[in-house]
């Protein structure tokens, strides 16, 4: 298994985990505080990869400036070999020997140098628990339709998605899917650029992936009869998605690529002169991958200040919050997902006993944050055990799956299957969240966050609730099980 590469935060039933778990369980870092001389802060992550590098070795950092033309200038003087920016963001990515790092530091207008951290890709009663499927049946949004996330574009970013999907297919053929991009990184990852591929490619079998043809179809799988008469639809079955195929593996950088092109394109995920009637603009993104074992909270990363951008512009970001575990005496969390911005969104996995109920449990595997420390806590709890979607038999991930089913037509073999994870979590909050912007258009995401966690359902099990600003939390269970009727009500009220 390579060290530089992504795996899911989805673990299937049995051994999904293990069979895409390439990553050493570390923790993420935190950033280093900067020295007393005035050199800029640099990561843990970073610091010791450093110091591993013999003097000729090169890696791949990411500069931080003021602005962006502090970083380009600190690239330039340290001798730093230049492969991309992030240009919203003030930040270039270059490879270069220790010593030019080193020599970076020191350059004025230079705030932080940051590693390219290795990541993570981490329902037929699912809808029942959320009353997801109830707001849908009931309610209608701000245009007068169904409370289906119908006006909203999700982008997902993940291994891929097959667009041709059954579960993904519209009454007329088409596909919910209105664009197709793709991640694609050098051998050496330290470029990465974003190709918009048309929407008939399937990325994820390209990526040898599943997971992420899986997490779509929660988000926004269309009302589907499988083949032993079984129905089924996703959170938000009338929303569109945005793919943004990263593959299988990949480091932090490629999942940075996707989140800077959605900001970047957010307003016009097809290009301009696209009418939103066919291609809405993206209101949220879900984010299911991670570095295994959590880590500490880094306000200073490319990641969080993208989604700090993205939540400026209105755009929601949704985390799985890892599947780690844990009992409250450490924080096994998420890392970006511990970012108090409004409208960033953890998600843990409840497990709903395959019932419906909204009484049942944590999952598991669900990773906690430190008991007494908040702001490690998930925000919310959301089904992600033993979920039913989109797959197909021959990809990793789905392979997992002990409950392969079949879709609505004679060729449809085994292409739904049911596995666990918070990656089948938070895909789950990213189509509710869709639910509600169409409910309320001009809502911010904190807003539409606040709505969520200050009308959650209290399920009992697990830690006990401690007072939070907007209720009760737990290190486990964040607010409790989202309630999507009842968080609609508040929004709208």
């Amino acid at each position: 298994m390579r060290r530089l590469s992504r795996t899911g935060l989805g673990i299937g039933l049995a051994a999904a985990l293990a069979t895409v778990v390439s990553l050493p369980a570390t923790a993420a870092p935190a950033p280093s505080a900067g020295l007393l001389d005035g050199l800029a802060p640099v990561q843990d992550f970073l610091r010791g990869e450093l110091s591993d590098l013999t003097l000729t070795e090169r890696t791949t950092v990411l500069v931080h400036g003021t602005d962006l033309a502090a970083a380009e200038r600190a690239v330039r003087v340290a001798g730093l070999t230049r492969t991309m920016s992030f240009d919203r963001i003030g930040v270039v990515v270059a490879r270069g020997t220790k010593a030019q790092v080193a020599a970076a530091r020191a350059v004025p207008g230079v705030t932080y140098l940051e590693g390219n951290q290795p990541i993570e890709l981490a329902q037929t009663t699912s809808n029942t628990a959320t009353r997801g499927d109830e707001a849908y049946r009931t309610l209608t949004g701000a245009d007068g339709s169904a409370l289906s996330g119908h006006g909203v574009s999700v982008g997902v970013i993940d291994s891929g998605v097959d667009p041709t999907h059954p579960y993904l297919t519209e009454a007329d053929g088409s596909s919910a899917v209105v664009s197709n991009q793709k991640v694609l990184c050098d051998p050496l990852e330290a470029a990465c650029q974003v190709l918009d591929l048309p929407t008939s490619v399937d990325t994820d079998t390209l990526a040898v992936g599943g997971h992420g043809t899986h997490v779509a179809g929660i988000v926004a799988g269309r009302p589907t009869t499988l083949s032993d008469g079984s129905t089924l639809h996703g959170a938000a079955p009338g929303a569109r998605l945005v793919s943004l195929s990263t593959g299988a593996a990949l480091v932090i950088l490629g999942a940075d690529a996707a989140l800077n092109w959605v900001l970047e394109n957010h307003e016009a995920p097809c290009g301009d002169g696209v009418p939103t009637a066919e291609c809405p603009p993206i209101k949220v993104t879900n984010n299911s991958y991670g570095p295994t074992g959590g880590g500490a909270f880094d306000p200073e990363s490319a990641t969080v200040k993208l989604q700090r951008a993205l939540a400026a512009e209105g755009v929601a970001t949704v985390w799985a919050n890892g599947n780690d575990g844990g009992d409250g005496t450490e924080s096994f969390s998420n890392p970006p997902g511990q970012d108090p911005t409004g409208g960033v969104i953890s998600v843990a996995s409840y497990n709903d006993l395959e019932s419906g109920t909204r009484d049942g449990e944590v999952s598991e595997f669900s990773s906690r944050g430190r008991a007494g420390e908040p702001s490690t806590y998930p925000d919310i709890s959301a089904p992600g055990d033993t979920i039913t979607s989109s797959c197909r038999l021959y990809l990793a991930i789905c392979a997992t799956g002990l409950d392969p089913r079949n879709g609505p037509e004679a060729t449809d073999i085994g292409t739904f299957n049911t596995i666990s994870g918070t990656s089948m979590a938070a895909p789950h909050i990213a189509g509710i969240v869709a639910q509600l912007f169409q409910d309320e258009p001009t809502a911010t995401p904190g807003e539409v966050e606040d709505a969520i966690k200050s009308t959650a359902h209290k399920y009992a099990f697990g830690a006990p609730y401690e007072t939070a600003p907007l209720g009760t939390t737990s290190f486990d269970k964040g607010y409790g099980l989202v309630d999507v009727v009842a968080a609609a009500e508040a929004l709208g009220g």
